[in-house]
């Protein structure tokens, strides 16, 4: 699975890799009936290899310490400089990598040429995270073609990457869309729009803290929407950076009492000496593409270059024999060349197999080093493995261990001077925190997030951003309300959370020299491999002679129980016995910091792997949003292509900023619509009572309305049925007998109206299942019964009927409008005379049963209302209120049961909460408040309050 593990001659192209951040560009002929998916690069093109050395994941530590193997990845010929010159394309005309069709297709007529840089604006594009031909996954959901794949796909490429290039060359600027409209052709113009809407939106242009970008942080909210970011690390001060850019009205809770969350700059003074150090994350891991690199560059902050020296020392303090380190070196890559081999021999059962106990089969297998220095220097090496991975080798997953490794930001591996704190100032600048906020439970619904924090006080918004580590997570120490689905409880449990500790010694002078950044230390004891087994010097970058010695693996854990004054003793012992046999004294530091991340309770650990059991799959599931984009997730756990750095989760927020934008605006034109239909279904609900004034069928509690020209028996009808009752507040004390078969509590509703309210619900059968419910025998029990049981018919408001009945209502309509007026009323039944009276007695009758305050329904049949519509094993909540609510009748009988449409003009709003004991005394004409779990399967019926002016007119 790992690329690096081949060799590179031999190795496959990944083009379903969307990131390949670590590789090989061949630049193809321009003989266009080259392959631009070949597999392996072209012999005659060897001396035109493009070779970027980036490093890869276990290289964090020691940069020298991984195989000198490359990906491979073959740029398309559009992107050739030398098929740029020339006129004549060939081109598969679909590039999409979940295509394997080969057809070619001769584009030279359509192919936009921007310029003959098409080559390094793909490079750029690429170290951003945009893949050389195809389109990301990001952007197919986001529609940015209408096609994908073909002549639009490539040049919404080409306009893409042109775009970023742009803004790359001078990242001060603010890049609009006007400053392309010159080179970009009038016919493109809208994918111009797509490219630069899309490249804005999700943070890969125009971010950051240049002045000119901090300009456009809108003062004052221009976005209703409220979001509670939780956590001000750098995740989430991307997120409320870029939220604040779009609009929306942005607030910061953090439990700490500064920002950057894992990200911690220490101040440190001793004697005449300052200096500033990373106590958290401190190295930028490849600055190609990187947007903290960027950040830097907007600050005028310059990088240091980390040097490749990394000498070793022994237990005695001797240099290690340069022959001996570049043996074991070979030996150990090759030995993780032998576990990729494994894996893939394996198949899906390395899954539940650990890293080290490949390893150590072949250790096995191989024969172990031969002497204690060739033993110590192999688990030197296991101990850089585990810092780069933050957890053990014997809990890493074999399979998936280096699954990011394709993605890895190529460049240099860099410090920043005086410390990344100042990129961490420069991002909470006028971003509203509010500190020392623990965040104790998160409850999120249909209307909104409540956050609660220490202490009780409540937090209200639309939206909520959580960044917290994983090991927050792990720990349940914040309540979810509901609890989180299980597939999400399940990637939290199977993720690795693991440990780094650092020792952070200023010094009274430099004694260790300035030609080296980092030198290593051997251990004699496995289980103390990662013990100060590597020392990292600031001296270059902190303003003062700052050595830091790295503790990893088993060694962080048993670090955090450990005093002070006894890690500073081990580490003195290690310098002095290094530097005093060569005349150098090694003073006592002038100040010591030791972290302990495991106990801290903001962040329970350093940052995440992939543990036994787990994959990249789980960084994803960690990503998804709940409760239908009222909760998002952002942080270095959320992201599979760049966990573990800080980068990654600087991305992450910004990734989450566009989720969350785009989920409100959604939801704000559904709402739009939603408003906008509201308006008209008072029309809607009387079109369908004038209609059902005159049913062509009507039994029982059921009317039937249909167009008589279509006698198809498989065309479709619509199907009323009235529910009618008293009304009343529940009842306290309701016997157990009374609670619905599946348990689900039914509430009452007590109206302004005081009066009787009829509820009307429809379902739309064909003409054919109309007869056989009519056929049914038992009454209004039975049929409710068939069309559940038998027909898994839903009851649901008349918004619910949806667009078929919209066409059945309007040619029923448009039928009944031909009709001659004078006899509608009696056409209808069987127009006889004798019909006619019973008729007009049965709608007079109806009438006074109204004003009784009696039911249609008997006790037997009131009960069976309930248990046929509610009836589905998995009830259901859709955006129509769907409600089932009981009552008892006067006499203390069977509860009634109605249901409440959530879009009926009396009552406005509904809150759904878990708490179904009461109900709001309120329910008032405008205003509503139900409380109900579960609801039942029946859909915002039509709650109907009967007027005086009705009643006489079915009395007519």
């Amino acid at each position: 699975m790992n690329p690096s593990n081949e060799n590179h001659h031999q190795q496959q192209i990944l083009p379903n890799i969307h990131n390949p951040l670590q590789f090989t560009i061949v630049l193809p002929h321009s003989d266009t009936n080259s392959n631009p998916n070949s597999s392996l690069p072209n012999p005659s093109n060897v001396n035109r290899l493009l070779s970027l050395g980036i490093p890869r994941k276990r290289r964090r530590g020691r940069p020298r310490d991984t195989p000198s193997s490359n990906q491979v990845y073959n740029l398309p010929s559009e992107f050739s400089e030398n098929s740029m010159d020339s006129n004549d394309f060939e081109r598969n005309p679909n590039p999409n990598i979940r295509s394997n069709q080969a057809a070619r297709l001769d584009v030279s007529d359509e192919i936009i040429v921007i310029n003959k840089e098409a080559t390094s604006e793909a490079l750029i594009a690429l170290t951003a995270g945009f893949p050389a031909d195809i389109l990301t996954e990001e952007e197919i959901d986001a529609g940015v073609v209408s096609v994908v794949g073909g002549i639009e796909q490539v040049n919404y490429i080409l306009i893409r990457n042109h775009i970023i290039t742009k803004w790359r060359g001078n990242v001060l600027n603010w890049v609009t869309k006007e400053m392309f409209l010159d080179v970009v052709p009038s016919h493109c113009s809208k994918l111009l729009d797509s490219a630069y809407k899309y490249l804005v939106s999700h943070g890969y242009i125009n971010f950051g803290v240049a002045p000119m970008i901090k300009d456009k942080i809108l003062v004052e909210p221009s976005m209703k929407s409220n979001v509670i970011v939780i956590g001000a690390g750098l995740s989430g001060l991307a997120a409320a950076r870029q939220l604040m850019s779009f609009g929306y009205k942005v607030t910061v809770l953090e439990g700490r009492k500064r920002p950057g969350g894992r990200v911690y700059p220490k101040k440190m003074e001793g004697g005449n000496r300052v200096a500033a150090v990373d106590l958290g994350g401190s190295v930028l891991t490849g600055t190609h593409g990187n947007p903290l690199g960027v950040l830097a560059r907007q600050l005028s902050y310059p990088l240091h270059k980390i040097r490749d020296k990394c000498p070793l020392y022994r237990l005695d303090g001797q240099l290690v024999d340069s022959g001996v380190d570049a043996k074991v070196e070979v030996a150990f890559n090759q030995l993780l060349d032998k576990a990729s081999k494994l894996r893939q021999l394996m198949g899906e059962v390395s899954q539940d197999v650990s890293l080290g106990a490949a390893l150590e089969t072949f250790w096995q297998v191989d024969g172990e080093p031969a002497n204690p220095e060739e033993m110590s220097l192999f688990n030197w090496h296991l101990a850089n493995l585990e810092y780069a991975n933050a957890g053990l080798v014997s809990r890493l997953s074999l399979a998936f261990w280096d699954q990011d490794d394709p993605y890895d930001m190529g460049g240099d591996h860099c410090f920043l001077p005086g410390g990344n704190g100042r990129l961490v100032q420069a991002l909470a600048e006028n971003v509203p925190i509010l500190y020392e906020k623990t965040v104790n439970a998160i409850r999120y619904g249909s209307d909104g997030v409540q956050v609660v924090v220490g202490g009780g006080q409540v937090f209200e918004g639309d939206v909520a951003l959580c960044t917290v580590p994983l090991g927050v997570l792990k720990s349940g120490s914040i309540k979810f309300t509901p609890e989180l689905p299980q597939r999400k409880l399940d990637g939290i449990k199977r993720l690795g959370f693991g440990l780094l500790n650092k020792v952070a010694m200023l010094f009274p002078h430099l004694f260790w020299g300035t030609d080296l950044d980092m030198f290593g230390h051997l251990s004699d004891d496995p289980s103390r491999r990662g013990e100060f087994f590597l020392f990292y010097s600031y001296a270059t970058v902190a303003g003062g002679p700052v050595l830091m010695a790295l503790v990893a693996g088993e060694a962080a854990h048993s670090f955090e129980s450990m005093p002070p004054t006894d890690a500073v003793t081990r580490i003195l012992k290690i310098l002095r016995g290094i530097y005093e046999p060569q005349g150098i004294d090694v003073p006592e530091p002038l100040q010591t910091v030791c972290t302990r991340w495991g106990c801290d309770p903001f962040s329970l650990g350093s940052y995440s792997n992939v543990a036994v059991g787990s994959s990249g799959d789980d960084y994803d599931i960690l990503a998804e949003s709940v409760g239908d984009g009222r909760l998002f997730f952002a942080g270095e756990a959320t992201t599979r292509r760049y966990p573990a750095t800080m980068h990654g989760a600087f991305l992450s927020g910004l990734r989450e900023a566009a989720n969350i934008a785009h989920y409100v605006t959604n939801r704000a034109s559904q709402a739009k619509i939603e408003k906008n239909t509201s308006k008209n279904s008072h029309a809607c609900a009387s079109l369908l009572a004038d209609l059902f004034r005159e049913p062509d069928l009507e039994f029982g509690s059921f009317s039937v309305i249909y167009t008589k020209k279509n006698t198809d028996d498989k065309s479709m009808v619509v199907v009323r049925v009235v529910f009618s009752g008293p009304v009343k507040k529940a009842q306290e004390g309701s016997r157990p007998d009374q609670q619905h078969s599946n348990k689900l509590l039914f509430q009452q509703l007590q109206s302004h109206f005081n009066q009787q309210q009829e509820l009307h619900v429809y379902t739309l059968l064909s003409r054919e299942q109309v007869f056989e419910l009519r056929e049914v025998k038992g009454g209004d029990e039975m049929r409710l019964n068939f069309l559940c049981e038998k027909l898994g018919v839903k009851l649901v408001g008349r918004k619910g009927l949806g667009p078929a009945a919209d066409d059945v209502i309007s040619s029923i309509k448009a039928e009944r409008s031909k009709r001659k007026p004078a006899l509608t009323s009696s056409t209808l039944k069987s127009g006889t005379s004798k019909q006619k009276s019973v008729m007009k007695q049965k709608l007079v009758r109806k009438a006074k049963i109204l004003r009784k305050n009696d039911s249609p329904f008997s006790s037997a049949n009131r009960e069976l209302v309930v248990k046929a519509v509610g009836s589905n094993n998995t009830p259901q909540l859709n955006q129509n209120l769907e409600v089932k609510v009981g009552s008892s009748s006067p006499s203390g009988g069977a509860p009634i049961k109605s249901a409440v449409n959530g879009g009926n003009d009396s009552i406005s709003s509904v809150n759904m909460n878990t708490n179904c004991s009461s109900i709001s005394p309120n329910l008032n004409a405008g205003s509503g408040d139900i409380s109900c779990s579960n609801p039942p399967n029946i859909h915002d019926g039509d709650l109907v309050p009967p007027s005086n002016a009705e009643l006489d007119g079915e009395m007519q």
